[in-house]
């Protein structure tokens, strides 16, 4: 099922071609593949997604949460329309998504999801914020997904890509006008980003609540870990956290929590409180 609405990078306009062809590729090549146009910003939209799956399919075993916009702007002259618009592509389209296929996965006791986040929003980009808050946003809907799916045989991940995609040429310009002066551009095939994908969304996948960054065929783990930081005795003053700065602000010796559940034990464990 390749679910486009056509529209520009910035979210404007609309035109089927844009996933009529991809599925015209996939046919060509031996595939079977059936375009949908609805909107993922939508409640309708999603559920309409997944309803012509399982009309076409019989089941929904993965689902690749990849919708998106881009566009730039200073955060001080960033307006809300902007904000909503980018929001409401980016993590609403994820939810609106997800929570029906979610719905599918648990009844069959399998399912797979893959979310497009972004390194934007788990370490930041200038011009950004709602692009960036949006990604960031699609982590954490995904990492509960993760917990909660994870007695279902439902996992979810988290891929940060980057690709020399329609949304980088509508940005940045087409590549040919830079050909020699930036070879990162050339190095970013979008292909590059695909072998990640298509694995965490196969059976053969055993890992759920993860985030990895596919970049110029590079792919590694990328996580969020908790330090051993200082342990205040007695009632702790802003002057206590000034003159254990050094502790508190180390980055090791850290874990990497699985939720919040294990960030609190950590910190029980560390004040000797029994849970």
């Amino acid at each position: 099922m390749v679910n486009d609405v056509g529209s520009s990078m910035h979210g404007e306009g609309t035109d089927v071609d844009v996933a009529d062809a991809v599925v015209r590729e996939i046919q060509e090549a031996g595939g079977r593949a059936v375009a949908s146009h609805d909107s993922v910003a939508t409640v309708e939209g999603g559920a309409r997604i997944v309803e012509s799956a399982i009309e076409e399919f019989g089941r929904l075993d993965a689902v690749v949460s990849n919708a998106g916009i881009f566009h730039t702007a200073e955060f001080e002259n960033l307006t809300p329309d902007e904000w909503e618009r980018m929001v409401n592509v980016h993590l609403h389209g994820a939810f609106y998504l997800s929570q029906p296929a979610y719905r599918v996965m648990k009844s069959q006791g399998y399912g797979r999801f893959v979310f497009i986040s972004s390194s934007a929003g788990l370490f930041g980009q200038p011009n950004s914020a709602h692009y960036a808050a949006a990604k960031s946003g699609v982590a954490g809907l995904s990492n509960v997904i993760a917990i909660e799916g994870a007695q279902h045989g439902i996992s979810a991940n988290c891929v940060l890509p980057f690709g020399y995609s329609r949304m980088v040429t509508e940005t940045v310009g087409d590549r040919d006008q830079f050909k020699g002066e930036l070879p990162f551009l050339d190095a970013i095939e979008p292909e590059l980003v695909v072998p990640i994908v298509v694995f965490l969304a196969s059976r053969d996948c055993e890992v759920t609540h993860h985030y990895f960054s596919a970049c110029a065929g590079r792919f590694s783990r990328v996580f969020v870990g908790q330090a051993h930081g200082w342990v205040a005795q007695g009632e702790p003053s802003a002057d206590d956290i000034a003159s254990h700065w050094a502790e508190v602000k180390a980055q090791g010796p850290y874990s990497v929590p699985e939720s919040i559940f294990d960030e609190v034990a950590e910190t029980c464990s560390i004040l000797g409180i029994p849970l």
